[in-house]
């Protein structure tokens, strides 16, 4: 599950995560937090690794919103067809399902088809997205 705020920008090497497939996304992110939206800024190297990547950082993060609706943010697929990857996404608060709902994904052109209200959410949609391409294509060869 990512931070809810976390705006992932670039893949960082596979060699600085024990399990880079595990995580949330599919892999460790650089990115940008976007818990001030006017304050938008890059957290330091601890804090990326340790909370944006993995969220629930509610009380630790100084930056996470006390009155924040959601914890972390967990995708899955749902369904592969052609070039349309069906990702499933859940915002949850507690430990607990708070919304959900479904993104699909073009993977030919890398992109969602429809963009969800919340850029934060797109941009981690699309690297889930494309890190499910990856690990299949790692897998096959």
């Amino acid at each position: 599950m990512a931070c809810p705020y976390f705006c992932p920008t670039e893949r960082l090497p596979r060699a600085l995560w024990p399990h880079p497939d595990r995580l949330p996304l599919g892999g460790g992110f650089d990115g940008f937090c976007r818990a001030r939206p006017a304050a938008e800024f890059r957290p330091g190297d601890a804090r990326l690794r340790e909370h944006c990547n993995l969220g629930y950082a509610r009380g630790e993060c100084g930056d996470f919103p006390p009155d924040a609706d959601s914890d972390a943010v967990r995708f899955g697929i749902s369904e592969e067809r052609e070039e349309i990857v069906l990702v499933r996404y859940v915002l949850e608060r507690d430990h607990r399902p708070f919304a959900h709902g479904f993104l699909r994904y073009h993977a030919g052109s890398r992109r969602l088809l429809s963009a969800p209200a919340d850029p934060v959410l797109q941009r981690q949609a699309e690297a889930y997205a494309d890190g499910y391409l990856r690990s299949k294509l790692r897998s096959s060869s």
